[in-house]
């Protein structure tokens, strides 16, 4: 089974009540440079990668002052982004090149910053603020293993750069190498599989993932992590949050399918559900305090958070999905039904995540 493409979906402002959240956790703040700011470069040059290949990022040109009052603004932001503003830290860097990306639907501007002392690069991003793109970010730096370090300011914000292998990139060059373990692969995306949608973060394809390779002492292991949070809770369709169904993502669906049976498979979907309740435990106050708010922003048409709604409520034998009216009440759900499951070892209501032979 394959999944359609998606049409591009509305941007949503951030509410009082969510900038109030971004506020006391220290996500909110004023910044020397706001996107507007960035769009006034007086031509664009397309990059292309080591191979050729067009990236669909565009390096843009500024006016040498413009580019100087950049250069000091943009680094300001890595200060604050990096170690709370400490400019004395950073002296040393500066801004080697600005690209810009019309792909896809936050059109960010993305950001290079080198150490003069020793060439090292580093990369973050400058986008227009998308309240469902904040409730991603939030979600996933609370219920996955991974930190995640971004800033709003008003309508703008700026996400650090999340490295590794692009997902694609992965499967085309990496998946059937020999220095990984394929059994590891495997249960990796089994775990990020269920991941994605037990807190409903959508079209994860391959473009919008990458994987992170760490030499261990015994082989090599492997962690997917998300890059993109633009589609967290807005399409009505459940396989939307499920990687597997994703053209884009067959090879590696087969792969996993090969590689694994149903047992090990569930065992591995149980593991990652037992993670996710442990973290939503550690987070319990902040957790509510972002689903309360999400439950009251209206970030998906009615349309889609009923059918979405109709399928979890099927999907998991549950009739109170049918009663949420928002996306943030069905998140809540999914992860009160985890946590009901986790605690009384319900292996009953256990999906498998693949369909094996």
């Amino acid at each position: 089974m394959t999944m359609a493409d998606t049409k591009r979906k509305p941007t949503y402002p951030i509410v009082p009540d969510l900038r109030d959240y971004l506020t006391a956790y220290n996500r909110e703040t004023e910044l020397p440079l706001v996107y507007e700011d960035l769009k006034g470069f007086r031509e664009s040059i397309p990059l292309h990668d080591a191979k050729g290949r067009d990236t669909l990022w565009e390096t843009v040109i500024y006016d040498p002052e413009e580019m100087r009052r950049l250069n000091r603004d943009l680094t300001e932001i890595y200060a604050v982004l990096k170690v709370d503003g400490d400019l004395s830290v950073m002296q040393h860097l500066y801004v080697d090149r600005v690209d810009f990306c019309t792909f896809g639907n936050s059109h960010p501007f993305r950001i290079r910053i080198v150490n003069s002392y020793n060439d090292n690069q580093d990369y973050y991003y400058v986008k227009k603020a998308d309240a469902s793109r904040v409730y991603g970010l939030e979600l996933e730096h609370l219920l996955s293993p991974n930190r995640i370090n971004y800033l709003t300011c008003g309508t703008n914000l700026v996400e650090e750069h999340i490295s590794g292998i692009p997902g694609d990139v992965f499967i085309d060059e990496w998946l059937h190498s020999e220095r990984l373990n394929p059994v590891r692969v495997a249960k990796e995306l089994v775990k990020f599989n269920e991941r994605c949608f037990i807190r409903l973060l959508g079209d994860m394809r391959s473009y919008n993932f990458v994987v992170d390779v760490t030499p261990d002492f015994e082989g090599v292991q492997v962690r997917i992590r998300c890059m993109d949070f633009d589609q967290q809770s807005y399409d009505g369709r459940k396989n939307f949050y499920l990687p597997q169904f994703f053209k884009e993502n067959s090879q590696l669906a087969v792969y996993c399918m090969e590689r694994l049976n149903r047992t090990t498979a569930l065992q591995y979907q149980r593991e990652e559900q037992a993670l996710i309740y442990r973290r939503l435990q550690i987070s319990r106050e902040r957790l509510g305090r972002l689903l309360a708010v999400m439950g009251d922003d209206a970030i998906a048409p009615p349309e889609n958070v009923g059918a979405l709604g109709d399928s979890l409520a099927e999907h998991y034998g549950n009739p109170a999905f049918r009663n949420c009216s928002s996306m943030g009440e069905l998140v809540a759900e999914s992860l009160e039904t985890l946590s009901r499951n986790v605690r009384r070892h319900d292996t009953d209501t256990a999906k498998p995540v693949f369909d094996f032979r």
